[in-house]
């Protein structure tokens, strides 16, 4: 009886070593969840950053049209090859 509590322990002992020790043991999880941490908050500014490049790039488009029809209503400017059409009123 007392070899199969011997080898029991043994056996529960090596369990426990790969637990602490192996490959997917404690030490493995918690570098691996400090590196998880560090690529979130990489991927956290990252995400900023490419919102505020979208920002800019819709801010761009939408200030050249705005410029473009400003031009066009305000200056009466037009486009290479573009003619021109004014309608007016008729006078009462």
């Amino acid at each position: 009886m007392r070899f199969v509590t011997l080898v029991l322990l043994a056996l529960l002992g090596l369990v426990n070593v790969e637990l602490w020790f192996g490959k997917g043991g404690v030490p493995r999880v918690m570098e691996l969840q400090s590196r998880l941490a560090d690529q979130k908050t990489a991927n956290d500014t990252a995400r900023a950053r490419n919102e505020q490049l979208a920002a800019e790039v819709r801010d761009l488009k939408e200030g050249l049209e705005m410029v473009e029809e400003k031009a066009r209503s305000e200056l009466g400017m037009v486009k290479p090859d573009e003619i021109l059409v004014q309608v007016s009123a008729p006078n009462k």
